[in-house]
């Protein structure tokens, strides 16, 4: 276990820093799931304190990359249909609602606008990682286009596990499906039409959702 361990942290405080290490690591499939991460491995590998790897671990656990039990080290979770449902019918009912609101203020996100752009341009032999955050800035941008803290706050906290449950299983759309009905969510909201943009953002994480779940299906 200790090789997945290591590499270059970033100057930030060390505790941010080792968190984005790992999360890095989990999200590119260097710690499988059913992996446990212990605050002694975290601590020997990284040269740093207990305390500072209980932070990071805590973090994880918090953003739902990791999963912890009452007396039991964390551990990367397989996720299953239940998750991916459950959390597709949490963000269609945020997104949706968000694209509806950004429609009727007339605000046309520039930074989905440049998601869509950057998506388009990845190279298609990419990491299905970069990919995947590459697809989770467009809707991040949006709901952060509505400039309300505690809404980008929610949305946040989904938006680990639901990028572990798409690397896990290794599954996208498509690059040019994805790219299209993003851009027919932005063409919708540049007209005005709220309606159309709230019917095309939930048929795109309708469809990415049963994707998704066919996939966990064969996993459990």
């Amino acid at each position: 276990m200790g090789s997945n361990f290591g590499g270059v942290l970033r100057t930030v405080s060390i505790a941010d820093a080792l968190t984005d290490d790992l999360r890095s690591k989990v999200l590119d499939g260097a710690f499988p799931p059913g992996s446990t991460i212990t605050e002694t491995d975290v601590a020997a590998n990284y040269g740093v304190s207990r305390p500072t790897a209980k932070a990071a671990i805590v973090s994880l656990v918090h953003s739902g990359l990791l999963r912890r039990e009452a007396n039991k080290p964390a551990f990367v979770p397989r996720l299953t249909r239940g998750d991916v449902e459950d959390l597709y019918f949490v963000r269609i009912n945020i997104e949706a609602s968000v694209v509806g609101y950004l429609a009727e203020m007339g605000i046309i996100p520039q930074g989905a606008s440049k998601a869509v752009t950057q998506l388009a341009e990845i190279d298609h032999d990419a990491p299905p990682s970069t990919f995947v955050a590459a697809d989770l800035a467009f809707h991040r941008s949006l709901v952060d286009a509505a400039e309300s803290p505690r809404l980008s706050t929610l949305y946040g906290q989904l938006l680990g596990e639901i990028h572990l449950s798409m690397v896990q299983a290794r599954y996208a759309l498509g690059q040019e499906r994805i790219v299209g009905e993003h851009g027919a969510v932005l063409n919708a909201l540049e007209k005005g039409d709220g309606e159309a943009a709230k019917a095309l953002l939930s048929e795109h994480l309708t469809g990415a959702c049963e994707a998704l779940s066919k996939v966990f299906d064969q996993f459990n």
